[in-house]
């Protein structure tokens, strides 16, 4: 069993950038494929990007590809989410997922979650 913590969050005008963290302990960090979702106010949790156990393969949603990279350091536990270029639609609690299937997009499979990190984008 893997446990996940996001961290990283916060306010941040339209047009900058954050990165968020996502740390993980009791488990073989590098046998799980990660993803990230975000959920906005008052809507569902929805999928935004995805990486394989190596880091070799990566899947992100249309509405963010060429702002968001995600990557991951499997001696640091770590995965990560690059967000640039932030506009107010980005708001929303990211939460990072983690399975050993590789291939999700849905809130399905993924197995296990952390509690997520706020994000504000102000205009």
């Amino acid at each position: 069993q893997v446990h996940l913590v996001e961290s990283g969050g916060g306010l941040v005008q339209a047009g900058g950038s954050l990165r968020l963290s996502c740390a993980a302990s009791g488990g073989a960090f590098s046998w799980y494929n990660l993803a990230w979702f975000r959920q906005p106010p008052g809507k569902e949790r929805t999928f935004v990007a995805r990486i394989n156990r190596s880091g070799s393969t990566t899947y992100d949603v249309d509405s963010v590809k060429g702002r968001f990279t995600i990557s991951r350091d499997n001696s640091e536990n770590t995965v990560y989410l690059q967000m640039n270029s932030l506009e107010p639609e980005d708001t929303a609690v990211y939460s990072c997922a983690a399975d050993q299937t590789y291939g999700a997009t849905s809130t399905r499979g993924y197995r296990y979650w952390g509690q997520g990190t706020q994000v504000t984008v102000s205009s």
